[in-house]
């Protein structure tokens, strides 16, 4: 399997398939391994992430690590936690900040990926996008009550607001989700990451 996995994830790192669309080009940016208990969907990375290579290595990924209760060797060890994007590149700038991921990685990648990760007990959905490709009609009317009804989702998925610095005014105004969706999330990440594999 993890030959396998490893074989998929050197094809991903070559995909080309939307680089006539992707301003700074293609780098996609994923990170995986055959014991991971715990998958992450994220949008797509963004001009810090394209730079460096690394999943949620910016504000986001701090904020997103507080939620989960993780330290940076955690969520970077990656027979723990895989990170998988719903779009793999960055994908420009748009009038209200980065455009959505390209809509052709997901179709093309991600059940690909999850073949590959037989142990993930959980995936998280990070923003609008991850939940329209994994729940698709099983949403609510609103990302807010998506999140809000999470234990709708359980076992298999965690919806969750996308942590960008964007986002502040959301969690002001939804102060439920770090008193009580948070501490329910980092409980069950915990429980995750410390069952045996």
């Amino acid at each position: 399997m993890t030959r396998a996995l490893d074989r998929l994830l050197t094809e991903i790192r070559a995909c080309r398939l939307c680089e006539a669309h992707l301003p700074l080009g293609p780098r996609p940016v994923v990170q995986a391994g055959a014991g991971a208990r715990l998958m992450i969907v994220g949008q797509a990375p963004g001009t810090k992430v394209h730079a460096s290579g690394i999943p949620f290595n910016d504000p986001s990924g701090d904020r997103l690590r507080a939620w989960l209760g993780v330290d940076r060797d955690t969520f970077y060890d990656r027979e723990r936690i895989a990170l998988v994007p719903t779009g793999f590149c960055y994908p420009g700038k748009g009038g209200g900040g980065d455009l959505p991921p390209r809509p052709e990685c997901a179709p093309a990648w991600q059940a690909k990926v999850r073949r590959h990760l037989p142990n993930v007990r959980l995936t998280l959905l990070v923003g609008r996008y991850a939940l329209a490709h994994y729940l698709g009609d099983r949403r609510k009317a609103t990302l807010t009550a998506t999140a809000r009804a999470y234990e709708d989702y359980l076992p298999a998925f965690w919806p969750t607001p996308h942590p960008s610095p964007r986002n502040l005014l959301w969690l002001r105004r939804n102060p439920w989700f770090e008193a009580e969706a948070v501490p329910a999330l980092q409980a069950r990440v915990g429980t995750l990451l410390g069952e045996p594999g």
